[in-house]
């Protein structure tokens, strides 16, 4: 049986956003971006290229723009342009693990006193 419009939009989430009205074309999202090298903005062939093809995330993983093909153009929304930004910064930023501080056994800590203690007296501190 053939998928409603309705399931297709569960399926996928910048269809829904698109039946909203929030659709944008492809030149329109790549205003969205700052220009490369002076340029004004993105250029749509570079946005058609992250629907189609992905950016190369970290790791070699490939993260695609979302976009829904509609009336024989391609429109993607705000909201998918935001998802693939969030993807492929979250892939090229290194995780940061907590360190534990480390702790010192009170005998230790006494030891390590004392120690500097004397190294202070024979310095005649």
């Amino acid at each position: 049986m053939a998928e409603t419009v309705s399931e297709a939009a569960s399926a996928l989430p910048v269809l829904a956003e698109i039946q909203v009205g929030a659709g944008l074309s492809l030149s329109a999202a790549g205003r969205l971006f700052p220009g490369h090298r002076g340029g004004a903005s993105v250029d749509p062939s570079t946005v058609f290229r992250w629907v189609t093809k992905g950016a190369r995330a970290g790791e070699g993983r490939v993260v695609k723009l979302e976009a829904a093909r509609v009336g024989g153009r391609w429109l993607t929304s705000r909201e998918a342009v935001a998802r693939f930004v969030a993807a492929l910064t979250e892939a090229a930023t290194p995780a940061v693990t907590p360190v534990a501080p480390t702790t010192r056994a009170p005998a230790a800590h006494t030891r390590a006193t004392e120690k500097a203690v004397a190294a202070l007296k024979k310095m005649g501190a």
